[in-house]
């Protein structure tokens, strides 16, 4: 079975979609099979890999929801070698219409039980909230949590509350939920602020953190205005090559669970 990862933190702008993204771009590039999947209205990572949101006829919304099969709405960047179960601003009526819907907490997780099979990794784009979303997002991540954190304080301060709803899930869902690694963001070498926070995070997430650290970078900032991820916008730049490491480390690592 294909690993599941969820990208997950209620803070936003601190790197989640930019994560999903490029992981998945050097994912497929290592000659896996990816299928991104957004569950957030925004449709940032649907956008951020050359589909446009506003011509989706059908995705995430529909299946969580049940009006049709996931592999109906699937489309396909053959470009970036990567699958898609895209969002569009329907979705940001399905955090009202789960409250009373039957197994609302599991919906994503059932829906991905289907594809799990055929891909090697899926990998789920979660919207800047604890909601229902996020906790369908967080019930669904069969290999873990992902949690990309900006190396700024305020980053520092949402991660208390994150942990909270992570036990929370665990005590009352899913007991096996886990924290896959976190990936420290935006980090600027120059500021004793950002050592401060990859300090910080390392006492607070021990064993846990991914070596490979994102830079702030303007290149990175800049690739999904043009639908592209950063491997094929500037492979060069040192945010390109902070991804690819990480990738790196995620396809060693898993290569001996």
């Amino acid at each position: 079975m294909g690993f599941i990862y969820t990208m997950a933190n209620q803070k936003g702008g601190v790197g989640k979609t930019t994560t999903a993204i490029n992981l998945g771009a050097y994912l497929a590039e290592a000659g896996k099979s990816v299928l991104m999947v957004d569950i957030d209205s925004q449709a940032n990572a649907t956008s951020s890999i050359g589909i446009d949101k506003n011509n989706v006829r059908g995705g995430t919304y529909e299946a969580i929801l049940g009006i049709g099969a996931a592999s109906d709405y699937l489309l396909h960047n053959p470009r970036l070698k990567m699958w898609v179960l895209p969002a569009s601003p329907a979705l940001a009526g399905a955090e009202i219409e789960l409250v009373d819907a039957e197994s609302r907490e599991s919906r994503l997780r059932k829906v991905l039980e289907s594809a799990q099979d055929q891909y090697d990794y899926i990998l789920v784009d979660c919207p800047p909230s604890l909601g229902l979303l996020t906790l369908n997002g967080l019930v669904a991540a069969k290999d873990g949590v992902i949690i990309p954190v900006q190396c700024e304080y305020l980053a520092l301060e949402g991660l208390g509350q994150l942990t909270y709803t992570l036990n929370r899930v665990r005590a009352a869902i899913y007991p096996g939920l886990k924290v896959r690694g976190v990936v420290l963001t935006m980090f600027d070498s120059r500021t004793n602020l950002a050592n401060d926070v990859v300090e910080n995070v390392r006492k607070y997430f021990p064993n846990q953190v991914f070596d490979s650290v994102i830079p702030r970078s303007v290149r990175l900032a800049e690739a999904p205005s043009h639908g592209m991820p950063i491997s094929v916008y500037d492979p060069r730049s040192s945010g390109a090559q902070a991804y690819k490491a990480l990738a790196g480390e995620i396809l060693e690592k898993d290569s001996v669970i």
